[in-house]
């Protein structure tokens, strides 16, 4: 068995004295990632979420500041993902079972003696559900609960920018770096749910009225963003671009915590 690189500071490695013995769990956050497994178009696996809550965890641990402590909970790979219905591969929970596993977690940090919870959420469709949940966290458990912010990315295109919303140039320049023997550019599309020049004010995202829609209705590929733009080194750039804004964050949280 291999634990993440991260092992000082993940409490599946730790044995119960270890975990009770921790100095520093009224101030130091547990960390929960929250991903997905579901389809990522035909040149990514669909994994990427759920990876990529470890790779971030990777990157910004250690990077962490000094004075800067946390720890790491088991993560919950699977999401609310039922827009990527219909694609093999898809694996799809309930908003009241990823409500539950979220509190569960809260629930049991809070009895070893942690008071704070912060969540690093790698799939968008997760938000709706997490966020009411840290509010829950909050009255419930009397934790500081916090959803760890992420990076913009200011060198896309407009259209990338605004439509690239799942397995495009970002996504795929993250895995290229992080996990590059999974990703096959050679099937990579480019492919949007709407273009910023289209007539109209109803779209799927990023407009003043909102439409529902699945994968299927605006993607025939999966794809929604440029994926062929994506290149290596954008996505090491990113990577450590993004894992450093984490790690500023997580020591935040440590501050706010010791006051």
């Amino acid at each position: 068995m291999n634990f993440p690189s991260y092992r000082s500071r993940y409490l599946p490695a730790m044995t119960p004295r270890q975990i009770a013995a921790l100095p520093d769990k009224a101030w130091a956050p547990v960390i929960l990632a929250t991903g997905a497994i579901e389809q990522h178009g035909p040149h990514l696996p669909v994994a990427v979420d759920a990876a990529m809550g470890q790779a971030w965890l990777s990157l910004a641990l250690s990077v962490l500041p000094a004075g800067a402590s946390c720890y790491v909970a088991p993560p919950i790979t699977v999401g609310k993902s039922n827009e990527h219905t219909g694609f093999p591969g898809t694996l799809i929970l309930s908003r009241d079972t990823l409500r539950s596993q979220i509190l569960a977690v809260a629930r049991q940090a809070r009895a070893w003696g942690f008071r704070s919870l912060a969540v690093i959420n790698t799939h968008g469709g997760n938000i709706p559900v997490v966020v009411p949940t840290l509010r829950e966290i909050r009255v419930l458990f009397g934790m500081r609960a916090a959803l760890l912010p992420s990076r913009g990315i200011a060198e896309l295109s407009a259209q990338e920018s605004r439509f690239g919303i799942h397995a495009g140039e970002v996504e795929t320049s993250w895995m290229l770096a992080a996990a590059g023997p999974h990703v096959d550019l050679s099937k990579a599309v480019c492919e949007y749910p709407a273009r910023i020049e289209d007539p109209g004010e109803v779209r799927p995202v990023m407009a003043p009225a909102l439409e529902a829609w699945t994968s299927k209705d605006v993607s025939k590929s999966g794809t929604m963003g440029d994926a062929p733009s994506a290149t290596l080194e954008k996505g090491e750039r990113w990577l450590r671009d993004g894992a450093a804004a984490y790690a500023a964050a997580i020591a935040q949280i440590c501050h706010e915590g010791r006051r």
